[in-house]
């Protein structure tokens, strides 16, 4: 069977994150400029390759201070690192829309194993004919382990940024002819 390739429609998808502050309440944020693309020779999307990239300048909290931080050298160091990447090793179905998607998950050019949940919505053509696939893609990954170590420590001694950053990604993707 053929290969199919599918691209990311980025006005479809949404790459979101939440963590913890003072580890007491969450905040949401979000990357506006990413791209990916899925490799396929099943109907199901068994056994994919999987790749996308996120641009670290593009981080958005609602708080711009914020987000200056975020894109700080004591963060994500937007100039020196400009890109997150993902690249598949593994999308295995587990059970009906059920898949573990397994990959090597780089920040500031630290790279580690990680494993994703995904939940396959399926596919239908849009007003354009072009067939679309969706996927929601969930995850935990601890931000130490990729050298986000910051904590800023408050005078009463409170972390304020948790270890511990939840993953939503929400993707469609369109089939190339």
């Amino acid at each position: 069977m053929a290969t199919t390739k599918w691209v990311l429609d980025p006005m479809h998808s949404e790459v979101q994150f939440k963590v913890k502050h003072l580890v007491i309440s969450t905040v949401t944020g979000s990357f506006r400029k990413f791209e990916g693309e899925v490799d396929t020779e099943s109907e199901d999307f068994a056994d994919s390759e999987v790749s996308f990239s996120l641009d670290v300048d593009s981080i958005d909290t609602t708080q711009e201070a914020r987000d200056e931080h975020l894109k700080s050298a004591e963060f994500f160091d937007a100039a020196t690192y400009p890109k997150i990447s993902f690249k598949s090793t593994k999308l295995a179905k587990l059970s009906g829309s059920n898949y573990k998607l397994d990959g090597n998950l780089t920040i500031k050019e630290v790279t580690k194993p990680v494993t994703l949940d995904v939940e396959f919505g399926g596919s239908a053509a849009d007003f354009y004919g072009q067939t679309k696939a969706g996927f929601e893609i969930t995850g935990k990954i601890n931000r130490k382990e990729f050298g986000l170590t910051w904590d800023g420590i408050t005078e009463a001694g409170s972390i304020v940024v948790g270890e511990d950053i939840k993953l939503i990604i929400n993707a469609q993707f369109t089939k190339q002819a």
